[in-house]
């Protein structure tokens, strides 16, 4: 009873002095012993904490937007590359030589991938065409993205899709594809799997045929997938379309000559060229062995040279209208000179120098026919070195190429000042020096083209070119006809004839040098013609390297094998015939000429 009474007593004495303004703070029950200061301090605290957050929440919404969503998106959004397509490439007649076709690539996140079931693993790895051994090496955990395998054909990237593994990724990419393979593959080239150009022309035109890639903005997945297209963030341009100055037709032609010859005459390799007179376009240039660039797990680098502009060899006999073209613009000789060869036989600098059928005189015209080394020489000898080498440099020899290909050589032509005379009478026969067929094939334009040369072209030529003016008209003629002398009864080069068309030209056969020396087992037999003589249209030049058997020389080998492109070729371009002569007889005796 007590103790209720004494709270009733408490609740009482409250109430009364609360009636009389007595301060709540002063009731003994609520009264409180800490100090004030700390209650200010809280506060104090409290409000520079919200001012801290209110700062901050003002920075990051403010100030840093950008930043953070920037690093936002790097979390969730991606770029995917949109390839663009390469540029066509097309022959003179818009004939597709190169295109781009729509393939893609097949990648995977590899911890994706073997987190999930690996049952469908065999049926990918056959789909991509690679044992199952050589997929699982390839879903390496600790890598993080890995591609499997590039270009594969859509059908089986269908089928890949449908398997709907975890974590394999599908890109679009394009694959070059080559319509005319072989044939066309040493001028068109062939690209990487990254769709760069690295042979020929795809290699040389490389910046303009190349696309721009474009992107989209996309979210994707953990594993990997799109979860949403965001929309464009740069479209793609597709790369400019090429044409090229070869014929199709023509390509074939020369390609099937050369193939044949190299076959038939059992020889190491063979090229041809095929040059247009009035442009200086290059309709046709020929390579065999040959590689097919769809296919090149097999490719060897014997396949893979273009051996008309990649490789050099000494002129030879092809250089002796040089020599005689240079003495008649000098007026030193006229095509009826009588020059004394001497049995074939002269001696200079205390070397012998020799002609494989001895003569006891010849005209400058029965020279070239002949293919006298003895009487060309003699020439030479009342020519200046300097005019030669002069000469030589206008016609490219030895000069670095600017026919627009990659890989061409400028051969060797040393300074004149340093020739001596058993130097200079060997260069008047076309030996110490050294050039590629296409420079050869480019130096009769002279011959072809009344005198004046221009330059070659790769890519269709829409106006006919200025030229340079090197020999004047009368002597081009003058050569011309001791050129179509050569390819008659009594020349080196009848098996070059052509039933229904005048043509000329001239025949070359060089020793090979094989370890610093002159092999007598190894040589190129060469031939530069022009048809037809009338009315000059081709040059037409071909290289048989190494041919084994009796038949070895220019005149045996390289002269039947232009003259059957020049037959093919005439006909296909439908050039009219300028000879009445149907009927073509031709021994099958060894032609020999001199080396």
């Amino acid at each position: 009873m007590s103790s209720n009474a004494s709270r009733v007593d408490r609740r009482s004495t409250a109430r009364v002095a609360a009636s009389r303004g007595v301060a709540f703070s002063k009731s003994p029950v609520l009264a409180v012993s800490v100090p004030s200061w700390r209650s200010r301090v809280v506060l104090f605290v409290l409000f520079i904490a919200f001012a801290a957050l209110a700062a901050r929440a003002l920075w990051l919404q403010g100030v840093s937007t950008q930043f953070l969503q920037k690093q936002g998106k790097s979390r969730y959004e991606r770029l995917v590359e949109l390839p663009a397509a390469r540029g066509k490439i097309m022959d003179r007649n818009g004939q597709v030589l190169a295109s781009s076709l729509p393939v893609k690539s097949v990648a995977a996140f590899p911890k994706e991938v073997l987190a999930g079931p690996t049952d469908k693993l065999p049926e990918l790895a056959r789909l991509l065409e690679m044992p199952e051994s050589e997929l699982r090496a390839k879903l390496d955990p600790k890598r993080s993205y890995v591609y499997l395998k590039r270009q594969v054909e859509m059908s089986a990237v269908e089928k890949i899709e449908k398997l709907k593994i975890d974590g394999i990724d599908t890109r679009k990419e394009y694959k070059r594809y080559y319509p005319q393979g072989e044939v066309m593959t040493h001028m068109v080239g062939f690209t990487n799997v990254e769709d760069k150009g690295q042979e020929g022309m795809e290699l040389f035109h490389q910046k303009s045929l190349n696309g721009v890639p474009g992107s989209r903005r996309v979210i994707r997945d953990r594993l990997g997938h799109i979860a949403e297209d965001l929309g464009m963030f740069r479209e793609p341009h597709e790369g400019k379309d090429l044409t090229l100055s070869v014929d199709s037709k023509l390509q074939y032609i020369a390609f099937t000559s050369v193939k044949n010859a190299v076959e038939k005459f059992n020889a190491q390799a063979g090229g041809a060229v095929v040059l247009d007179v009035h442009t200086g376009e290059v309709l046709a240039m020929a390579n065999y062995p040959t590689y097919n660039p769809n296919d090149r797990s097999k490719l060897t680098g014997a396949q893979l040279r273009n051996r008309v502009i990649t490789d050099t060899f000494e002129p030879g006999s092809t250089l002796k209208p040089v020599t005689v073209a240079l003495g008649l613009e000098k007026k030193k000789i006229t095509p009826d000179t009588v020059f004394d060869t001497s049995g074939g036989r002269i001696v200079v600098g205390g070397r012998p120098i020799r002609d494989m059928h001895p003569k006891d005189a010849l005209t400058v015209s029965g020279i070239i026919q002949k293919s006298s080394n003895v009487g060309t020489v003699k020439i030479a000898q009342m020519l200046e070195p300097k005019d030669m080498w002069e000469l030589y440099t206008k016609l490219g020899y030895g000069q670095a190429p600017r026919f627009g290909f990659p890989g061409a050589v400028a051969g060797r032509v040393r300074p004149w000042k340093s020739w001596k005379p058993i130097e200079y009478a060997n260069m008047s026969f076309g030996h110490g020096l050294s050039v590629s067929l296409l420079q050869l094939a480019r130096s009769y334009m002279v011959f072809a083209r009344d005198g004046d040369i221009i330059p070659l072209s790769f890519l269709k030529v829409t106006e006919e070119p200025v030229g340079q003016q090197v020999i004047s008209p009368a002597t081009a003629a003058k050569v011309r006809t001791m050129l179509e002398s050569v390819v008659e009864p009594g020349g080196t080069a009848t098996r070059a004839q052509v039933a229904g068309y005048r043509v000329g030209g001239k025949t070359g056969t060089a020793e090979k040098i094989v370890n610093g020396r002159y092999s007598k087992t190894d040589n190129i037999g060469y031939f530069v013609g022009i048809a037809p003589m009338s009315r000059p249209r081709f040059i037409i030049a071909v290289m048989i390297d190494n041919p084994r058997g009796a038949l070895r020389t220019g005149g045996s080998v390289a002269a039947p094998t232009a003259a059957d492109l020049a037959s093919n070729a005439l006909r296909a371009a439908n050039v009219p015939p300028d000879s009445s002569i149907t009927d073509i007889i031709i021994s099958d005796e060894p032609v020999e000429e001199n080396l």
